[in-house]
């Protein structure tokens, strides 16, 4: 047995030293090791199902595996079609022997055309499911370089802004739409999947079931909100989601988009405007009127207050008292 001390430096040499030797299993040496919480079950038989092309398909148990460990299907989906185009590069090499070189090539020929970088990480993680997780290989490909995450700001809508657009909705609807993406902060796969008796007038909350990363939490509701709800609720009369399509089924992620971008343009603003810059402009509002970014953070849902933090850098209120400098010359 041999010992030395557990940093960076070390591991960097040995991954170097054995690398195309053996495997090397740290799973016990690494800190923060992400826990998987439980998801609804999965099922990639439409996968399965598929006709029969020349192109490489994810083996049986790559899907396998993404429906054991319930992955989330919208990141099943996206693990699937990046690891297909990734073994499609390589038609007639055996999955076992594609090796660091050849990932990190297929990485630079992707990052020279543009893709993002979001993208280029989840091609990362689809190919490292295969290897570590598959095929039971930890770290197998430790050295591949991932690239450096840009950090963007939110963009947000002035309060004033806010107001001409829920002014130029069309019905009361479609006001209840855009009033509940603001006031309450929500995303708009949240909005369209809550339903009726998620609305709780007694303590003045809306329960958010299984938000983002399948987190169960509670909202605010606006009194003035809670008004127009009731009025919708009589004329519309919805059955089980507290918004529906014609046919009474779920309402669509699109039709939000559109009833947003419809009266953004009625309302005479140039910029273009998405339901998730209302929850940017909920987040940044509450932050300058006063509120306990602890309590933003809960009302969003974020798992980490740094992740709530990013609104600091936006808010009107923590610069608007800053003088500039040419003012002292005058």
């Amino acid at each position: 047995m041999y010992i030395t001390n557990n940093n960076k430096e070390n591991f960097n040499a040995i991954f170097s030293h054995f690398k195309g030797v053996a495997w090397i299993n740290g799973t016990h040496f690494f800190e923060g090791k992400k826990v998987l919480k439980m998801n609804d079950t999965i099922n990639l038989d439409t996968y399965r199902k598929r006709p029969s092309s020349a192109q490489r398909v994810a083996p049986e148990a790559y899907l396998s595996k993404l429906e054991y460990k319930r992955y989330a299907m919208n990141t099943a989906r996206t693990y699937i079609c990046c690891f297909e185009k990734f073994i499609n590069t390589f038609p007639e090499k055996p999955l076992l022997e594609i090796n660091e070189n050849d990932i990190q090539e297929y990485l630079n020929i992707n990052a020279r055309k543009g893709v993002s970088t979001s993208l280029l990480n989840q091609i990362v993680n689809s190919i490292k499911f295969y290897y570590e997780v598959v095929e039971q290989m930890p770290n197998r490909f430790y050295s591949i370089d991932r690239p450096m995450k840009m950090e963007t700001l939110p963009k947000v809508l002035s309060p004033e802004t806010v107001k001409k657009i829920l002014l130029m909705t069309r019905n009361i609807k479609h006001k209840c739409i855009l009033s509940l993406l603001y006031s309450a902060g929500l995303r708009r796969q949240e909005l369209i999947n809550l339903k009726i008796s998620d609305i709780d007038s007694k303590r003045m909350v809306i329960f958010i079931a299984q938000g983002k990363g399948h987190k169960d939490r509670n909202t605010i509701l606006s009194p003035n909100v809670l008004n127009d709800l009731r009025l919708y609720f009589k004329e519309c009369k919805p059955k089980t989601y507290l918004f529906e399509g014609p046919d009474g089924s779920q309402y669509s992620a699109t039709s939000v988009a559109k009833i947003l971008d419809a009266a953004r343009i009625r309302a005479g603003v140039r910029e273009k405007v998405t339901p998730h810059m209302l929850r940017h402009s909920f987040a940044t509002h509450l932050l300058e009127n006063g509120t306990d970014l602890r309590y933003i953070q809960t009302l969003l849902g974020h798992s980490s207050s740094k992740t709530t933090e990013i609104y600091t850098k936006v808010s009107f209120s923590s610069i608007q008292n800053i003088k500039s400098p040419i003012d002292s010359l005058h």
